[in-house]
């Protein structure tokens, strides 16, 4: 567990990338929270089972009541725009929300242009978590594969628009960019 994240500094676009348990939400949450309340969390995880319903208590309870939590679990662009432009909002997490995305039959290039553009007129700390997947084996059908190349493109254009990409490793934060 991280215990002093690093500060916003200026960074409007902060990316927070790590593999599963890593410490990336909770790291990403303490960045949040280097601003002033109130803070926005924008969810894109669906509740479909009892261990899904388990992890998003989990998260829910590190959070004080100065959160504001918004289900955005497939239009996250949306989601995104209709907020005020001064109000801190952390993501979490883009991996979901392309799961989602996939599985719903959406266009993923289009959604990703529309939250590029969302991102984009964002004008307050914005900080988004995201799976890094592409380090591991080479899935062994062929939606899992697509999922994987669409999570590292995702990941690619987030990257590069970012002010600052953190890459979280057994709950250690990596400076990639910024």
């Amino acid at each position: 567990m991280v215990d002093r994240p690093l500060a916003i500094d200026g960074s409007q676009l902060t990316f927070v990338l790590g593999g599963a348990r890593s410490g990336k939400s909770r790291y990403a949450e303490q960045v949040a929270m280097a601003s002033p309340p109130p803070w926005i969390y924008l969810a894109t995880a669906e509740q479909f089972d009892d261990e899904m319903a388990a992890r998003i208590a989990e998260h829910k309870s590190r959070r004080s009541r100065d959160w504001q939590t918004i289900d955005a679990p497939r239009d996250l662009a949306g989601a995104l725009g209709a907020l005020p432009a001064s109000a801190t909002i952390l993501v979490d997490c883009l991996t979901l929300w392309l799961s989602n995305l996939m599985l719903a039959g959406c266009d993923v290039d289009a959604e990703t242009g529309r939250l590029e553009q969302a991102m984009l007129a964002h004008k307050a700390p914005l900080v988004l978590v995201s799976n890094e997947v592409g380090s591991g084996i080479v899935p062994d059908n062929a939606l899992a594969r697509r999922f994987r190349d669409a999570q590292g493109r995702l990941n690619q254009t987030v990257a590069a628009r970012a002010d600052r990409v953190v890459l979280l490793v057994a709950g250690l934060p990596m400076i990639v960019k910024g």
